[in-house]
């Protein structure tokens, strides 16, 4: 008798929990500013343990189911079962398009951290964008929102394109529309993008940040500079001019 995608996301679900680690709990909550629900698993024996799960499903049921069982795994405020759901589809990330596209996007509104919003939207969303142009509508939609963490996504999911060279005119038009955010999260999803321009386009990149260094906040221009050289990364930082200091 064929499982259901319920019976499978509640065995591991059982799986996770006994294989809870009390100590490495209090280290995960660290890493969060508010309280997260955590097993205490480590990455490395998570991603072992989800790799040996996508493989046995695959061997009896086709991607769609897979996709079934990791929707079901990716609700709740557990850490791990988020992750779990990511780490086992993000090795076939090449197999998806719209339709698994519109299931992730319906995971923004699950999201309750940085690092399950950062794993669903830079491994699973952003190769997708990537990979298909006509997706490019989706991140400005995202960055009008007036949740973080949609707004934060707008940013993340392009990642993939400027490190394949793509899209810069969309990811100066997703900086725009994110300067006047004063969300840190949103922030720092915004810096992490134009770091990764920096290394990918780097010339580009820093003559755009020359045009935005007195409207940008500063933990996103840190953060864009940081792998620069040291004289580009003066030239963007230095000093500005009082209303930009104070505003």
């Amino acid at each position: 008798m064929k499982k259901s995608p319920n019976y499978i996301a509640a065995h591991i679900r059982r799986v996770l929990a006994d294989g809870a680690s009390a100590p490495h709990t209090e280290e995960v909550q660290r890493f969060f500013k508010h309280e997260v629900k955590s097993r205490g698993w480590y990455t490395h024996e998570l991603r072992k343990v989800a790799v040996r799960f996508r493989r046995t499903i695959l061997a009896e049921h086709d991607i769609p189911y897979l996709v079934q069982v990791a929707d079901k795994l990716f609700r709740g405020n557990v850490l791990e079962e988020k992750v779990f759901a990511v780490v086992m589809l993000q090795g076939i990330v090449s197999d998806f398009g719209k339709p698994e596209f519109k299931v992730f996007e319906s995971w923004l509104d699950r999201v309750s951290s940085w690092a399950d919003h950062d794993g669903l939207v830079h491994f699973l969303i952003g190769p997708i964008i990537a990979a298909d142009a006509s997706l490019l509508t989706r991140p400005p939609r995202w960055a009008k929102s007036k949740k973080h963490w949609h707004q934060r996504a707008a940013a993340v999911s392009m990642i993939h394109s400027t490190r394949q060279h793509k899209n810069f005119e969309q990811i100066q038009r997703i900086t725009e529309m994110l300067l006047p955010s004063d969300d840190d999260m949103v922030q720092k999803g915004l810096g992490w993008l134009l770091r990764e321009a920096a290394k990918a386009n780097p010339q580009q990149t820093v003559d755009y940040l020359m045009t935005i260094r007195e409207r940008a906040p500063r933990l996103v221009l840190r953060t864009a500079c940081e792998t620069l050289p040291a004289v580009t990364r003066e030239r963007v930082l230095g000093k500005r001019s009082r209303s930009a200091r104070t505003a």
